[in-house]
């Protein structure tokens, strides 16, 4: 594929906002007013306002996490956000259609030029709702669903609503209720028996609000024997004020089938990306996830597995980069629930300047199992001496028919090194991103080529002037 079309997400490529004027406005601050505002604009069925309602209540009794990243998260003052805005448009089929200051935002991002160039179907979300959603018609003609969360509830609620809610359940953790009561935009893709979208399914997510609080809700179920690999991209402007997003993703592998769910972020360092994903895999399934977090003030997510199903497979590839800064609080979780069930997880993080970066894992493997496989692997790889890494591994093994190993390395870049490489006529930065680059390599060769092209231009980026 030509780099020509790749996704560029240089830091400040999605650092610029426009005035726009919304239709709906949920106000600011959070109550039953919003909730119900919400459920009105969208005309949803009575089932979603009561789940909706519901889990605001859950959300309002739980407490905030105290043991995770505790003092960054004092910082999130829910009663300051706007839960929803709109500028009141159904998702075009055409750019031509989009709004002029929606469409301008997409173009400046790359985005049609990459739907013509590799993409089987793109979603573009601004703000609340999606502006864009369009895929190839063959996939159609295959029976093949990809509209926004919005859409696929009101067009196909017999598939939404038997998955929806059911690997992820609003009481999970304080983030998902909030997400439950307020969601809005998001993916939602079905791929019949035995169909493989050979080419990506992509959605960008863009936040161009200020005070705004984005809450994507994707849902994407593989019928048996099906695959599809679907592609996620996210930016938002550089404001004084905090913003929040909170995104929810469940995953449905049934037998035989394939989800590869990959993610690049590069959030502005004003926003707390609080994400809860899982995936659940059914018989000779497999669910892998590719995840890259840049940007944000904080992040805290944790893709996960339930290996449900017998001969099931879970992977989570994860590379985290902490700026001056930045808190990058990410890991994996893999629950195993059938014999023969093997799980893998690779997380690479480097941390730049004060920048923290935070390993957490789970993996969960119960005494009446047999025959099942935990591979973890944690590195990390500190830029300066005022860098930070932890890792905090909680992996259970019951019985004696299991097979877990784990391995997790820190390292320095020493002075030394980079000196040897400037005496081979790299400059400073380019020495610290050759140095990087290797350390990150056999991940990123992972990465589809249109973003891991990016990934290299960005770390260049970063590279520059972190010595010291």
């Amino acid at each position: 594929m030509s780099t020509e079309t790749a996704i560029n997400i240089d830091r400040e490529k999605g650092n610029f906002s426009y005035d726009t004027q919304y239709e709906y406005d949920a106000g600011i601050g959070l109550n039953e007013g919003v909730v119900n505002y919400i459920a009105d604009v969208k005309s949803e069925p009575d089932w979603v306002r009561k789940f909706r309602l519901k889990a605001l209540k859950v959300f309002w009794s739980k407490p905030m996490p105290t043991h995770w990243a505790t003092k960054d998260l004092e910082n999130i003052h829910f009663d300051k956000f706007r839960y929803y805005l709109s500028k009141g448009q159904q998702p075009s089929r055409s750019w031509d259609d989009v709004p002029a200051d929606v469409k301008e935002t997409f173009e400046r991002l790359g985005i049609p030029e990459q739907e013509r160039a590799f993409l089987a179907g793109v979603e573009a979300q601004f703000d609340s709702e999606a502006a864009y959603s369009n895929m190839k018609e063959e996939l159609s003609k295959e029976g093949v669903i990809f509209v926004g969360s919005t859409e696929g509830l009101k067009e196909h609620p017999e598939i939404f609503r038997k998955y929806f809610g059911k690997v992820i359940p609003i009481g999970d953790n304080k983030f998902s209720a909030l997400n439950s009561a307020v969601f809005s935009g998001g993916s939602f893709i079905y791929v019949p028996p035995g169909v493989k979208v050979k080419q990506p399914l992509q959605a960008y997510f863009r936040i161009n609000a200020e005070n705004f609080a984005q809450f994507e809700r994707t849902l994407i179920i593989a019928d048996e024997g099906a695959e599809v690999t679907y592609m996620e991209g996210c930016t938002a402007p550089k404001f004084e004020t905090t913003t929040l997003h909170s995104a929810v993703v469940e995953l449905v592998a049934l037998k035989g089938a394939k989800i590869q769910y990959i993610t690049v972020q590069n959030w502005s360092a004003n926003v707390f990306n609080l994400v809860t994903k899982r995936g659940l895999a059914g018989e000779d399934s497999e669910i892998k996830w590719i995840d890259c977090n840049i940007g944000s003030r904080l992040t805290m997510k944790y893709p996960g597995v339930i290996l449900k199903g017998r001969r099931a497979r879970g992977e989570v590839i994860s590379i985290a980069l902490a700026g001056d800064g930045q808190h990058q609080d990410t890991g994996a979780k893999m629950i195993h629930a059938a014999d023969e069930t093997t799980s893998n997880i690779i997380a690479k993080s480097i941390s730049v300047g004060q920048g923290r970066s935070t390993y957490r894992g789970q993996v969960y493997i119960p005494k009446h199992l047999k025959g099942c496989r935990n591979n973890t692997e944690c590195d990390a790889l500190l830029i300066n001496s005022n860098s930070r890494t932890d890792t905090y591994p909680a992996i259970t093994v019951r019985g004696n028919n299991n097979s877990v190993q784990h391995e997790a390395s820190v390292s320095k870049v020493s002075a030394e090194q980079i000196f040897y490489l400037m005496q081979r006529g790299l400059s400073e930065g380019e020495a610290m991103s050759l140095t990087v680059n290797g350390f990150i390599n056999d991940l990123v060769k992972q990465f589809p080529m249109e973003y891991s092209v990016e990934l290299k231009r960005l770390i260049d980026l970063e590279m520059e002037g972190s010595v010291g």
